[in-house]
């Protein structure tokens, strides 16, 4: 089929890149020249595992450019996958998606064409799409829309760091549309994916385990709010077992025992139940904002996603508590920061915990030292108040150091020669904000191992 993806940030690039790999013709409009001169040339402006290879097999069914009038007349679907930023009342900016709908409406030309909401939106966004694209239709055709275009969401549920995994490989796809004809059309796009029919690639091999995937059909408003729950159910499990754990903290109990004791219920499951620094990145903190906000319109409130987000953000407070009554005095102390982006496998640094724990240090004097295998190049670029505290040598973070922190669970971090590091530092103390490290080892090896609930 012929597609058009707009928008090249994690969401769009992804679909459109994994829909060249299964055999479509994909065309991805971005308005950053020098992000399309980029994948043009085969490169990618994100880092995420197996893209640059996902690019290179899909080239050459795959086009980018700054143009809309050479992407949308053709195509049978038009992916929107625009950024929804926060506002400041928690509601999501909605300008991009405008914007986007508004360029989509004025090329689109075509018999029939499915416009897909790939954003996360509001609830009620697809209907004022719609209306945007009509509009928009309207005055570059001066007629009525007949017909050629309907509307539809089509949530995605991609984890970073997985999110080419997670696009061939789903659990489910979800699609919204109040016309059969869109859902008839989107069901023959994503048919490899449902019959799971295509050769996948040698670098990701298919589940073993994995079968016939479900495609659940519904109206718009329920597809919409199916992304937001399902966000936020996530992000409340992350913030129970963070609650959970403060109180294993005071009582003695090992809270990665107890979340394994839980976790192994089937109605309960492990994924997303572990304790540690709490969520970030760009999805949990926003949705769950924009959850709150649209009930908020409908006089509704939202007391369980509003106590998730307060939990969450006491967790990064918890670090720089725990290292205050270990050290005592921070001012003057040196303390190091291993990890940067807010979760392995991925350089994006929005909403990353590490960033307000680096601030906090800094306003109460601490010295810091921060360390990241992959993000730091981001880092420098987003955030130049904190680039003279960056370092590449990860042997500086410990140097003289009188504690240092394990942020983000990089795999390059628990293969650390942890010895050798704990002889450079000035007291060997260790925060595992992740609750990944081997606490009876590092004992061995001289540490004093912290956890941010205290056990």
């Amino acid at each position: 089929m012929r597609v058009c993806v707009v928008g090249t940030g994690y969401v769009g690039l992804t679909t459109g890149v994994s829909l060249a790999f299964l055999g479509h013709d994909v065309t991805c409009v971005d308005l950053d020249q020098a992000k399309v001169d980029l994948l043009s040339g085969g490169r990618s402006p994100i880092y995420e595992p197996h893209m640059d290879a996902m690019l290179a097999d899909s080239a050459e069914r795959l086009n980018f450019t700054t143009d809309y009038s050479k992407a949308v007349p053709d195509a049978e679907v038009v992916f929107i996958a625009v950024q929804t930023p926060s506002l400041p009342d928690g509601n999501p900016d909605l300008t991009y998606l405008r914007s986007a709908a508004e360029s989509v409406g004025e090329h689109i030309d075509g018999e029939f064409t499915v416009v897909v909401n790939k954003s996360t939106v509001p609830i009620g966004s697809s209907n004022w799409v719609d209306s945007i694209l009509r509009e928009s239709f309207e005055r570059a055709h001066e007629r009525r829309s007949d017909g050629e275009f309907s509307v539809a969401s089509n949530p995605e549920f991609l984890r970073q760091g997985a999110a080419i995994q997670d696009t061939l490989y789903p659990d489910r796809v979800v699609v919204g549309s109040d016309n059969p004809r869109s859902l008839d059309v989107l069901n023959r796009l994503y048919r490899t994916i449902l019959n799971q029919t295509f050769t996948p690639p040698t670098y990701l091999p298919r589940p073993a385990d994995l079968g016939a995937v479900p495609m659940v059909s519904t109206d718009l408003a329920s597809a919409e709010l199916i992304k937001y729950a399902a966000n936020a159910f996530l992000a409340l499990k992350i913030s129970f077992a963070n609650e959970i754990g403060q109180l294993a903290g005071r009582v003695g109990a090992d809270i990665k025992q107890v979340t394994r004791g839980i976790g192994l219920d089937t109605r309960i499951g492990s994924r997303f139940l572990q304790s540690g620094i709490g969520w970030g990145g760009s999805c949990f903190g926003k949705d769950t904002a924009a959850l709150i906000a649209t009930a908020a319109e409908y006089h509704h409130e939202m007391p369980i996603v509003s106590a998730a987000r307060t939990v969450n953000q006491l967790q990064r407070r918890l670090v720089v508590d725990r290292l205050l009554d270990e050290l005592r005095i921070l001012k003057g102390r040196r303390i190091g920061l291993l990890g940067l982006a807010f979760k392995p496998d991925t350089d994006d640094l929005r909403d990353a915990p590490a960033l307000d724990i680096a601030r906090m240090l800094v306003e109460r004097g601490a010295r810091i030292r921060l360390h990241d295998p992959v993000a730091a190049d981001r880092f420098r670029r987003e955030q130049p108040a904190l680039v003279e505290y960056l370092t590449d040598d990860v042997e500086d973070v410990f140097d003289d150091s009188d504690a240092v922190v394990l942020v983000t669970e990089w795999a390059q971090y628990l293969d650390l020669d942890w010895g050798k590091l704990a002889s450079l530092m000035r007291t060997a103390v260790i925060l595992d904000g992740r609750h990944t490290l081997d606490r009876e080892r590092l004992t061995k090896l001289g540490y004093r191992y912290l956890t941010p609930t205290g056990r």
